[in-house]
């Protein structure tokens, strides 16, 4: 069963946004993780459209086309600005596909592609090549579970295959103010997800104005994306993951 309409109603005046998306949002936000685009999966039809890997290319479709994004990846702090020129269709639990030369820009290790993306409301006053103004802009979101992002060289020439290393991730599920409403969601899905493992799911205090509903850690790409799935599935339309080592 999917959530009843009292529940919507406190989730909306509660949630700072992680569930329900409104027209009047603020600029897209969001963690997880990126599909690196191969000619194969057109033939096989797990992507449907195109990227070029010689060219820096993305596809986001929660996304108007030719919004202005900056990626980051949030292990080496690597940064880049691009426009969403591609339409694709892809599986729901990742939140971009990229081409192999964004891959290789950004250095993002293939085995654990985390990612995060971040629109960019254009203005009169911005253009793009004045991106180093960024180097501070995540002062706000400094106690979110990814570290703080700073602009840094993203002239790499491949991806890399790092050697593995435990990192624990963990799906953001929903951020509150009270920790009231974040045990009600807690206890909502132990009820309403009966396969769901109840302990799994944390709250976390962040701040006196932030309680946030986690699930985790998983230490695999398959382990995360098997309860990402059953969450989507329940009614949460936008779901983070990070990273904690």
């Amino acid at each position: 069963m999917k959530f009843n309409l009292i529940l919507i109603i406190i989730l909306l005046s509660s949630c700072s946004a992680n569930i329900t998306k409104v027209e009047n949002r603020s600029p897209y936000n969001s963690k997880g993780f990126a599909y690196i685009y191969k000619d194969s999966d057109n033939k096989k039809n797990f992507i449907k459209g195109r990227l070029d890997n010689s060219k820096l290319e993305i596809s986001i479709s929660e996304l108007r086309f030719n919004s202005l994004i900056k990626l980051i990846n949030p292990k080496t702090q690597d940064s880049l600005i691009i426009n969403n020129t591609k339409k694709l269709e892809y599986p729901d639990f990742y939140k971009i596909v990229i081409s192999e030369k964004v891959a290789e820009q950004l250095n993002i290790n293939s085995e654990l592609p985390l990612i995060e993306i971040f629109e960019i409301k254009k203005n009169k006053s911005f253009v793009a090549k004045k991106a180093k103004i960024f180097n501070e802009e995540r002062k706000i979101s400094s106690n979110a579970p990814i570290t703080q992002v700073k602009i840094s060289n993203i002239s790499k020439n491949k991806v890399l295959k790092k050697k593995k290393e435990k990192i624990d991730l963990y799906i953001l599920i929903a951020s509150f103010y009270s920790d009231e409403t974040a045990k009600f969601l807690k206890q909502r899905i132990s009820k309403e997800i009966p396969k769901y493992d109840i302990k799994k799911l944390k709250i976390i205090k962040k701040s006196n104005k932030q309680i946030d509903l986690i699930s985790g850690p998983y230490n695999a790409i398959n382990l995360i994306k098997n309860d990402y799935i059953i969450l989507r599935d329940f009614g949460f339309e936008q779901l983070d993951i990070g990273i904690n080592e």
